[in-house]
Order: structure tokens, then sequence, then C-alpha cells
């Protein structure tokens, strides 16, 4: 009820503010709304209020007016239905954090960039962030200062595109400019104040400025043809926001909780040249090079994992990524006989080189090197594809639109093996082997796989009546690992007046296992909860066809598979617009990571037999272990609503008032189990009860964004307010459970424009400072965590900043 009041509230003062301007502004620009789209359609010409399905279209400019410079933190205070949660000490996904839309998996969002698919990282998430056991794009490789739009399509469109695009699809559009260029210096820092479980007094913390330069040049390529090169450096320090280590007397902050230690560097560039009349070439390319430090667990100096000799006081091993991305893309467009060809292909390149600092391998003892290289994950994609159009007379309202294509892809994934330090067992009884923190990976680790899938589409857009629109479509997708996939969609918009229309879709969809679910494997130390304690345990994670995962009821890994229905109206008079789009997202046989099947050579007969199936001979005697699975059924319900109004005043200027917001559930209907599990006396859980909640109420079940920018002559500003519903942080024990509780972040920005021309702005995000709640002591018995890492809009506090752009 507190919601539907808010949303009331919120729609009413919009109306009121309509009306009340009606008698003092100038006319509107009509056009200003009418942004043009290519995502989700195939017809030229359509704007997103047209388009048979919801769009948001997000300009260079909002995404700059953020504070932050990274692209996904960006997008997820502009588009209520996305989720970018901060996590921490979970090793890798500390420096490439996965985003999600509609509170699904990060990998069930397709990525494209100027309409061709992006490559996904190499990581997979392993550890107990959002978005556990996927590989998922990683949108922070793309800089801002590239962009000239996004567009967000929220509706499953995979009979379109293919695999991933269950929850919908995020199409990054790079710079098109044959002149003209801008240079951006953003500096910013955290001011805050800490207040945890074991700190209530809390103490002030100055931290993590972060340094970001990034510009863009728009050159000539030929008579009429255009190269736009962009760069960006960014650097941007630690945060730490741990709470009291009990353990230490007095206690005291043992750990380093927060946003890991990143340096950026970016490079993109975007091509287009006439080739004649009737052809085209088109190409853009892209670099990046990340290199972080972030922290895991702290070790103290009676730790038995610790070498006193070495480290007399204890040490926080600090887990280092040095991280390679880059992409090529080429193509040539153009007509053949009332034909629109175009034929592309992009190549991707993701490649993670590990290393650990300031650590040791304790079975080593004073022998131990304090640095090692943990080896290194890769991960690459080749598409080929060649769309073609044609406009089709058959006697209706306007000419339909026929498109159809093909569409061949391979992939390769490989796991590089680390130095021999970083995983030997060093012959010390009862130490644990390989680097603390994160042990390297074993040649026994090692995989260089690969596979290739072929594609075919056909959709038909076909305005029936001038009113009434319907779009069809049908793809079929072949897999050299699973077999084929066949999916369809049917769309359609109807148009009761010149400003009021209905939309809807029903389609289906899929998303392939990808190869890092399939052959990912390791051996590391983590942290399971035990008694209400958390634990160190070596586990081992391995590919669902291997002899240990077999043994455990494993299986080759198949598609998931979704059906979506979504209904919605469109209303735009003037400068006023509200869109209000309900759906239902049902997917099958969801690929998930398994809980960690523990085993034990003592014990009860259900911990001995699994210590036998996880043990083969000869094996270094794991505690644990998990593998992807097929299994989980969700259904996932929500409504997007966003408003929209401008107001041009002769005295006050311009103002641009938007509110929008977001109601999804999710509801885990069926949970994976196999028949060797099964048979044991006490059989173990595949998927628990914190992994169900995790899905259920892991994101926020509302968010609503309201802000206004308003400019008048050189003087601008931008206030934001975002509701965040509260999310679970569940344990498989009730009584562990806690919540981050309901929060709404106030973010401010005033900008000027200097006689000269160039912009200064001043703001600051949050600006009451306001955290998530804190980690509970019950669960926290180390004092490393201070919040929890599920918070949607992180943890770090207020966030102060200055920025400094020119134009030319």
């Amino acid at each position: 009820m507190k919601s539907r009041l808010l949303l009331f509230a919120a729609a009413s003062a919009a109306a009121l503010v309509s009306t009340a301007a009606s008698a003092q502004t100038k006319p509107a620009n009509d056009t200003a709304v009418e942004e043009l789209v290519v995502t989700g359609t195939r017809g030229e010409g359509r704007t997103r209020l047209e388009s048979l399905a919801p769009v948001d279209v997000i300009s260079p400019t909002a995404l700059t007016r953020q504070g932050t410079t990274e692209l996904a933190a960006s997008l997820a205070t502009l588009a209520p239905s996305l989720d970018f949660p901060r996590p921490a000490i979970t090793d890798g996904t500390d420096s490439i954090r996965p985003a999600t839309l509609r509170g699904l998996a990060p990998d069930q969002t397709l990525v494209l960039v100027n309409g061709m698919r992006r490559h996904a990282s190499a990581l997979v998430n392993v550890n107990g962030s959002i978005g556990r056991g996927s590989a998922a794009v990683d949108l922070n490789a793309i800089p801002t200062i590239s962009l000239e739009k996004v567009e967000v399509l929220r509706d499953g469109a995979s009979a379109q595109y293919g695999s991933d695009a269950i929850a919908g699809v995020i199409n990054l559009r790079l710079r098109e400019a044959r002149s003209g260029g801008s240079a951006t210096a953003t500096y910013g820092v955290y001011d805050t104040k800490v207040e945890t479980a074991r700190d209530p007094n809390g103490r002030t913390k100055h931290d993590g400025p972060t340094e970001t330069i990034a510009a863009w040049q728009g050159l000539p390529l030929g008579k009429d043809g255009f190269l736009t090169l962009s760069g960006e450096y960014r650097f941007r320090n630690p945060t730490s926001r741990g709470d009291l280590d009990p353990r230490l007397t007095p206690p005291q902050i043992s750990s380093r909780y927060g946003d890991p230690q990143e340096k950026d560097v970016t490079f993109y560039a975007n091509a287009g040249l006439p080739l004649n009349d009737v052809w085209s070439a088109y190409g853009f390319a892209g670099y990046q090079n990340r290199k972080t430090d972030s922290a895991a667990f702290p070790r103290l100096y009676n730790d038995s994992r610790n070498t006193p000799s070495i480290y007399p006081q204890g040490f926080l091993p600090l887990i280092t990524t040095d991280i390679d991305d880059y992409t090529v893309a080429g193509g040539v467009k153009g007509d053949v006989g009332g034909y629109n060809v175009n034929a592309g292909v992009v190549y991707g390149y993701d490649k993670i080189n590990y290393g650990v600092i300031h650590s040791l391998n304790a079975s080593m003892g004073a022998a131990s090197p304090t640095s090692f290289d943990a080896g290194s994950m890769k991960y690459d994609q080749w598409v080929a594809s060649i769309d073609v159009t044609k406009p089709l007379d058959l006697g209706i309202a306007k000419p339909a639109t026929l498109a159809f294509g093909a569409e061949y892809r391979h992939e390769g994934y490989a796991i590089g093996a680390g130095d021999v330090p970083s995983y030997t067992f060093g012959g010390i009884t009862g130490k644990a082997a390989g680097a603390q923190g994160f042990p390297g990976f074993k040649p026994s680790n090692e995989v260089d796989k690969n596979r290739h899938s072929y594609a075919a589409y056909v959709d038909l857009d076909a305005p029936v009546t001038e009113k009434f629109d319907v779009d069809v479509a049908a793809r079929y997708e072949n897999y050299s690992d699973f077999g084929s996939t066949t999916n369809g969609k049917l769309s359609a918009r109807y148009a009761l007046t010149d400003s009021f229309a209905l939309r809807g879709t029903v389609a289906s969809g899929f998303r392939a296992p990808a190869l890092q679910q399939q052959y990912f494997t390791a051996t590391s130390t983590n942290f399971i909860l035990i008694n209400g304690v958390n634990t160190p345990v070596e586990v081992g994670t391995f590919p669902s066809v291997s002899p240990v995962a077999a043994a455990l009821g494993g299986k080759p890994l198949e598609p998931e598979k979704s059906t979506n229905y979504s209904l919605g109206a469109v209303f735009h008079q003037g400068p006023f617009e509200l869109t209000v789009d309900a759906y239902q997202i049902n997917i099958k046989n969801r690929i998930v990571l398994s809980e960690n099947i523990q085993g034990s050579p003592t014990g009860s007969p259900t911990a001995q037999a699994i210590y036998a199936l996880i043990n083969p001979p000869g094996s270094a005697g794991l505690g644990a272990a998990r593998f992807f699975i097929n299994g989980v059924d969700t259904e996932t319900k929500g409504l997007d609503v966003v408003g929209r109004y401008r107001l041009l005043t002769d005295d006050l200027g311009e103002f641009d008032f938007t509110a929008a917001a977001n109601f999804n559930s999710t509801k885990v209907k069926k949970t994976p189990k196999t028949a060797q599990l099964s048979a044991l006396p006490v059989p173990p859980i595949l998927f628990d009860r914190g992994n169900v909640l995790t899905f259920e109420r892991g994101t926020p079940r509302q968010k609503h964004v309201v802000s206004v920018d308003w400019s008048r002559a050189a003087f601008a500003a931008t206030a934001k307010a975002t509701y965040y519903g509260d999310v679970l942080v569940p344990n498989n024990s009730p009584s562990l459970d806690y919540h981050t509780g309901s929060h709404t972040i106030v973010d401010l920005e005033g900008r000027y424009t200097l006689p000269m021309g160039p912009v200064l702005a001043l703001g600051v995000n949050n600006v009451f400072d306001e955290y998530p709640n804190k980690t509970p002591t019950i669960v926290n018995t180390t004092g490393a965590v201070g919040f929890p890492s599920f918070s949607p809009f992180g943890f770090n506090g207020r966030f102060l900043y200055g920025r400094v752009t020119i134009n030319w």
C-alpha cells in the first residue's frame, strides 16, 4: 500500500505540474522526446514511444552527470530496473562487478555494441555475490565518454538476437562524429562517517579518491566518412568499511572491506566511410587494461595459516588482477536489388591474470614467497553475421518490413596454471596449501575448450492498419555442444488515439550454458558458515561432466528456457509522456553453482559417503566439492513505470522532470536434485535456502527514481532522489538472516558554463551519507565486513566530486 501511494503521489504531482504550467510555458518542443531507436526493431525511423516493446534511451549527457565515471554504476542510477551492487572480499568479482536487469542473473541480459554481440568476461562468479554462478559482460570495460547513447530494451528478445536476451538487451551506441570533441577531468573523494555494529560511535573517513581524465575527438574520414576517437584514464584508491575485529586487543580494523584499488586505461575508435552511393563500410575497435588489487580476509598473527617468522603481526592478502580486454569489428552495408544488406564480423577477447601479494603459502613455512602468479583465465568470441531487410507492399496501411539473416559464432575458453608455489603443498602437515587468499590454478585445472554455433532468423513487422502494428519473429540456433533450439516472438501495438497506445509481447527465449560454466575448475579456501562460525574449508569446483561431479550426479549442461509476457500502455501529449509496462518471465532449467557438498573421513555415514565421492584415490583430501547444474525454475513478475515532463519557462529556465519506478518479484518454483545424492541417508541440498532467497530477495523489490534537470543561461543543476527497497541477506538458518533496509539516496550537482566555454560542475552523491543496515555481529564474528555487499547502492557513504569539461 505504501508503494502504491508513493507511485500515485508521484503521478499526481506530475499531472499537477503539467496543469499548472500550461498557462505559463513556452510551446514545448515535441521532437525532444522522439529519440529514434534501433534496438528491438528491424524497421527504420521508429521512436522509442512508437516501439512495440519498452526501450529506455539514455544520453551521454545523463551518463556523465552521475558523479561516478563507471558505466554500470551510471546506468543503475538512471534505469530503475537495473541493479548494480558492489561486492567486496569476493575474489575476482570485486574487480568485475556484475549488473542485473529485472532481478535476473547478470548473464541473462544480452549486451550489444553498435548492434553487434559483445563478448563476456572470462570471469565466472563463484563466491557469495549477486549473480553467483554467472559469466557476464563487463559493462565497465566501455567508457561513457565513447558513447552516443544507450538503449535498454526491457523485454525478452532471444527470437531476434539469440542467447542471453531473457531479461532484455542493452545496446551501447558509440559516437559518430566528423568534427568536434570534448575533454573532461573529474576528481572525487568519499567524505563519510562509518558507524558499524561494534563501533556505534563511528569513525570519519576521507578515502577512495578517484581521478578520471577522458576525451573524444571527431575526425573526417574521406569526403563524408567519420572517425571518432575516445580515451579514458581512471585511478581509484581503495575504500575500507569493515567492522572492528574482536579478536584483537583492543578491537581494531583488520580488514579492507570496500572498493578495490583500480587503474583503467581505455581507448575506443568508431568509423564509417561511404564507398559509393550505395555501399558504406564501418568498424570499431576498443581496448582496456585494468589493474586492481582487492583484499581477502585478514590472517591474524596467531592464525594457523600464518607463518610468524614472515608476518609476526599477521597479514592481509591482496588479490591482484591484470585484465586485458579488446574488441575489433568491421563490416559493410548497402543495397542489393532493393534488399538492405548489413554484413559484419566482430571479435572480442578478455584475459584475466591473477596474482596474490602480501601473502604466503603456509605449507612451505619460512621458505614461502610472499607474492605469487596465480594463473589466468581467458575468453574470446568471433561473431560473423549478415542481416537483410526489405520493405514489402502487402496492401496494408504501410509497407511491411521483412528481415532475415544468419550468424556464426565461435567461442573459446582457457585456464592457465599459476607458478608452483601458488598452488603446491609445501610439506608441512596441517598447513593449507597454496597462496593464502587465492590459491593458484593447478596444472590439473588447465583447460582449453571451444565451441561454435549457427543461427538463422526471420522477422516480419507489419503495420496492419494505421493504428495496429504486429511483429512476428522466429530464430533457430544450433550449438556444437548441446544441440539446437528454436524461439519465437509475437509483439503488437495498437494506438487507440494519437496520444494513447497499448502494446504487448509473448515470446520464448533461451540462454546457452557458458563455456565458463561448463569448464571452470579450481581448488580454493572458502569460508563456510558451520554452526554459526565462518570456517575455512578446502573446496573444489568442478565441471559438471568431471569424474567428481559425475559421482555426485552432474550431467552435461543444457540451455535455460524462458517464456516472456508483457503488456503495457504509452501516453504522450505535448511535453508529457508516461509508459507503464507489466511483465512476467518464467524460466526453466536455470544453471546454478551447487552448494558446497561437504564430506568428512569421519562422522555420519552421509559425511563419509560424500568424502569418498569427492576424494578418489590419490586426491588431496577436499572438504567439499561443488559443480554447475541445471534445475532451478523461477517466475518473475513486475511493473515498470516511467514518466517525463519538460517545462520551458521565460523567466525560470528549462526543467526536465522524470519519475520512474520498478516493482519486481521472483519466486523459485523448483530446485535441483540428483539420484546419487538423494540415495544417501541424509541427502545434502544442492541449492539451499540461502541461495533460493538470494534469487527471491537479493535485489530490491522496489526502486523509484525522481529527478529534475534545470538550466538557465550559464547555470544548470540536477537533483535526484532514489528509493531502494529492502534487500534480504539470507543464510541457511533464518536466525542469521539480516536486511539492508529501505533507503533513499539524494544526489545533487550544480554546473556553470564559463564565458570562454569550459563547464564547471560540483556535486555530491549520497548527500545525507546514507548507509545500508549494519552487518550484525552474530554473522560477522571476525569483524571483516561492516555492511551487506547485497546493498543496491553500495556501502561507501557520501561522495564529493568536481568536474571540468571543455567542448570544441
